[in-house]
């Protein structure tokens, strides 16, 4: 039988998961526009500057943003689940994954001042968290 999971082993396969929930979005999306003939299958841009909706460009940009930080987050979860410390990243591991969901969904939903200053706090939480695990397992605190 497999050992329950830890915060940070939730935290890692959430971040993972959402990335994945984007895509399919963004897939599901794309597929809609062109099974109905709204665009070619090879006019998307990469960064979805050329989708009829802004929330299409919302998209492209949010799972972006989710995909870029995946490694770094990622491996520093990792190497603490294969160093055993995960008494350091597990009491935030939770929280590093509210934000992200937080910072995605602000992205998702507007990009208004608000909003922006609202997904770049969830991004500067994310980041924190990420800097005071890199000190701690390196012993630096």
């Amino acid at each position: 039988m497999p050992a329950p999971l830890n915060p940070s082993a939730i935290a890692l396969l959430g971040l993972v998961a959402w990335s994945l929930l984007l895509v399919f979005l963004l897939v599901n999306q794309r597929g809609l526009l062109v099974f109905s003939g709204r665009m070619r299958v090879n006019a998307f841009a990469a960064d979805g500057s050329n989708t009829p909706s802004e929330f299409g460009q919302r998209l492209v940009r949010a799972h972006a943003n989710c995909v870029e930080t995946l490694p770094l987050l990622a491996a520093v979860l990792l190497y603490a689940i294969a160093s055993g410390q995960t008494a350091l990243t597990d009491p935030l591991a939770c929280v590093l994954l509210g934000a992200r969901l937080f910072q995605s969904c602000m992205h998702l939903i507007s990009t208004s001042a608000l909003f922006v200053w609202l997904r770049f706090a969830g991004f500067l939480v994310q980041l924190l968290i990420l800097a005071w695990w890199l000190l701690g397992l390196s012993d630096l605190l």
